[in-house]
């Protein structure tokens, strides 16, 4: 092979830096999505299911756990929805394209 690296020409080279793990989010960065992302999800005061697009949902990314939540409105009964989010959930809903807002404390 002549004008290019195979990857049998990296693999057991000695003082090749490793690749660092990268997250949901900055690997989906910069991508153009070719078909709408839909999250399931539920309501407890009318315990309907359904799908939502990204669109629908809200996430806020506070200084804890417990400051961090998504928001919808149920589509069934009206309802405003809040839900804790942990890490994973954050990270679908960012890759996903759901609209982030960063909590700050005031000082």
């Amino acid at each position: 092979m002549s004008g290019g690296l195979a990857m049998s020409d990296v693999q057991g080279v000695q003082g090749v830096p490793r690749v660092p793990e990268m997250s949901v989010a900055v690997a989906f960065a910069g991508m153009k999505r070719a078909v709408d992302v839909v999250f399931r999800a539920g309501c407890p005061d009318c315990r309907a299911s359904f799908e939502l697009g990204a669109s629908a949902l809200r996430l806020a990314i506070g200084a804890t756990s417990k400051t961090t939540f998504y928001s919808f409105t149920c589509p069934e009964c009206g309802v405003a929805v809040r839900k804790p989010a942990g890490e994973r959930i954050v990270e679908l809903l960012t890759g996903g394209g759901v609209r982030t807002l960063r909590l700050h404390s005031a000082g």
